[in-house]
């Protein structure tokens, strides 16, 4: 069941994005899709969100997402090297 939204920070999102012509991806790791998910409740949500990836692994971020294996051992997964990586990784695959 989906919970109420009229002024969630899902739906003011939603308005920033629209308003603005945005769109969205996402890239999500430890997260395991919650942010995808919470952007997908809002009615309409396709309209500025593309898709997402959720890359937990390191093979799945250097598979889907084209990140450095170098960067992973180096810096780690939770990292803001990687975070980059994996962010224009998502933005260019979609």
């Amino acid at each position: 069941m989906k919970k109420k939204l009229d002024s969630s920070l899902e739906v003011q999102v939603a308005q920033l994005l629209r308003a603005r012509g945005f769109q969205l991806v996402t890239a999500e790791s430890c997260t395991g899709g919650l942010l995808a998910n919470r952007i997908t409740d809002v009615p309409g949500s396709s309209d500025y969100f593309l898709g997402g990836y959720v890359s937990y692994a390191y093979k799945a971020k250097v598979a889907a997402l084209g990140v450095s294996w170098d960067t992973l051992h180096k810096y780690g997964p939770v990292s803001r090297e990687t975070v980059l990586e994996m962010a224009r990784g998502a933005r260019t695959a979609l």
